[in-house]
């Protein structure tokens, strides 16, 4: 099974009314009276956390371990029905309920370090079937677990909901069970995982179905009825192990996100903001697949070629830095992929991950140290081991320099100002998400045709293999669908030398230095996978300079694999027992990730 650290950002709860302000105007009140469809999918909504209560009360009432198991089952089979209905409304407690059976560390502020302890139902099903349950624990947490579905059932309503925000629960609802419950990222007992994902799309349907009257034509309903049930019969007819994702997402995610545009067509809908992945999306794998402005913080933001070209230009100018000698070019080389080659790089002693898919992640650095591209790039120019300088000098040689003075003027119509600068080396980083693998090109398309053992090596990746409950399909990295907001950090058990037979455990405690945080010593982000086939050598200290190595290390089950002893590793530790195929099917299906580059 697969651990998580969950990591909390102190995200505050925020009232429903405050995101929605119009909804308590009172000259539009009569707007927003209930109607027909609200009340129904709001009477199915209740109905589904009342069961999900009342089975998860009917835990405790029995001492067989058989009808425990049962009663957990059918709870859970109520809250995945509703999931995209709750992940909508409230994405916090959703999380609550759905949390990994990990610690919950919130470091935002440094000061005030909170550890909790996780609730819920993955946690609960972790006991359920563990060896000796410990029946004073279980009963706590169903207590905790039950009361929070109880408060929900109680507080939550759905009167306000307008047609754009269904679209969003339907396609978010499929959406999420395709990038994560089809991974088992959320279900440690994995026999379950494709069950599950065919109970949220039980919960889509309904969606659907109550709001037939919104749509125009009619026929798409039943396409909707006909593409759902289609899925899941296949769902039923599979193992995971054996699970075919590169068909699913070809024949069935893309054909369901191309039927949703044609319903945001059908009801006439607008959105009032951009999400993560783009409204007109039809696939998941293109270069316009995903908003970078929704990473980056600005709503509003375009690559303007200009600003790249200009950026590209900074970003290669070693007279910048303190000595003049030193590029962000010189770590992250072009014809590398961006990245050096280097086990370490000399001015972070840390291995240099690729620039390529950076700007599709909520988190810089391999301690994520920063949130943002332009705090990246505060801290490379500011920190003594690589430019060693200040924002005000470089702004300053910047001036200086005839030829940027003019460019500046001519991209911004701005004169030259460290915020500009920024901007422009942050658009760069922007630019480079390019989605022009083979992978992606057969994603995209009929032509363009993988050979059995790669499509079976990324069915390795996202099932047996586990790779894809830290690397997130379509970008492969650690920041998670579909929210974005978050990207992982893991604590992988990373050794010092290649020596198996003495291994010793990396020195290097990551995370762990910002805070001191002792739950978060030798965790590190998770990088994408895109384009590792040319990112040589691999882990944060470079240990492993090929593939092989590193596939060999997750099989063999992280640190604790090779013995060390690591309470809060996130990796699952046992051993995953592929094959020698599938481990070799594994590295091909990792070379066609990689992008041509231009």
């Amino acid at each position: 099974m697969k651990k998580r650290l969950i990591i909390s950002f102190s995200l505050k709860a925020i009232c429903l009314y405050s995101l929605f302000p119009s909804f308590v105007s009172c000259t539009d009140r009569k707007e927003f009276e209930p109607q027909e469809e609200k009340v129904v999918l709001e009477q199915f909504y209740k109905q589904q956390l009342e069961n999900t209560f009342e089975e998860l009360d009917s835990i405790v009432l029995t001492q067989d371990i058989a009808e425990k198991k049962e009663h957990f089952w059918k709870a859970r089979k109520a809250f995945k029905t509703i999931e995209p209905i709750l992940a909508f409304l409230d994405f916090e407690n959703y999380n609550y309920l759905n949390q990994a059976n990990l610690l919950k560390i919130d470091e935002e502020d440094a000061t005030d370090i909170k550890i909790k302890n996780p609730v819920g139902f993955q946690v609960i099903e972790e006991s359920l079937y563990g060896d000796n349950p410990d029946e004073k624990a279980l009963k706590e947490l169903i207590y905790k677990t039950s009361q929070r579905v109880k408060f929900l059932r109680k507080n939550h309503s759905l009167q306000f909901v307008k047609p754009h925000q269904v679209l969003w629960m339907i396609r978010d609802g499929f959406l999420r069970a395709s990038l994560l419950g089809v991974t088992a990222f959320d279900v440690p007992e994995s026999t379950q995982t494709l069950q599950e994902v065919s109970w949220v799309y039980d919960g889509v349907l309904k969606i659907i179905t109550v709001y037939t009257s919104e749509f125009n034509q009619k026929e798409l309903v039943q396409n909707w009825q006909s593409q759902i049930e289609g899925t899941q019969k296949k769902l039923a007819t599979s193992q995971f192990d054996t699970f075919n994702f590169y068909q699913y997402y070809k024949d069935d995610v893309h054909v369901k996100l191309k039927l949703w545009q044609k319903t945001v067509q059908d009801w006439k809908v607008t959105f009032p903001f951009q999400q993560a992945i783009a409204y007109d999306a039809d696939n998941l794998f293109t270069n316009t697949t995903f908003n970078v402005g929704y990473f980056m913080d600005k709503p509003d933001f375009k690559l303007k070629q200009e600003e790249v070209t200009l950026g590209k230009m900074l970003f290669e100018d070693p007279t910048l830095s303190g000595n003049g000698q030193l590029s962000c070019a010189s770590c992250h080389k072009q014809e590398l992929f961006l990245t050096d080659g280097l086990a370490k790089s000399p001015g972070t002693n840390r291995n240099s991950p690729t620039l390529f898919y950076a700007a599709l992640q909520k988190g810089f650095f391999h301690d994520k140290r920063t949130g943002s591209l332009q705090g990246q790039i505060i801290d490379v120019v500011e920190n003594p081991n690589e430019f060693h300088t200040n924002l005000n000098t470089v702004e300053t040689k910047v001036k200086e320099h005839k030829t940027y003075q003019e460019k500046f003027q001519q991209v911004f119509s701005e004169e030259v100002s460290n915020v500009l600068i920024r901007e422009a080396i942050a658009s760069y980083i922007a630019s480079l998400s390019p989605f022009s693998s083979k992978f992606d090109q057969s994603m995209q398309s009929e032509e363009v045709v993988l050979t059995p053992q790669e499509i079976n090596g990324f069915n390795v990746f996202m099932g047996k293999g586990k790779c894809a409950t830290c690397h997130f399909a379509p970008l492969f990295n650690g920041t998670v669908p579909m929210a974005y907001k978050e990207s992982e950090l893991e604590l992988l058990g990373v050794p010092k030398t290649k020596d198996t037979i003495h291994p010793v455990l990396d020195d290097d405690k990551g995370r762990y230095n910002l805070f001191k945080t002792e739950q978060r010593k030798y965790f590190f982000k998770t990088p994408t996978v895109r384009n590792s086939a040319q990112t040589a050598p691999y882990m944060h200290n470079g240990v492993y300079t090929n593939l092989e190595e590193v596939i060999d290390f997750y099989n063999k089950g992280g640190g604790q694999g090779l013995g060390f002893d690591l309470e809060y590793q996130t990796l699952p530790f046992d051993n995953l027992q592929l094959t020698s195929q599938e481990k070799e099917n594994l590295v091909m299906f990792l070379h066609t990730l990689t992008d041509g580059l231009k």
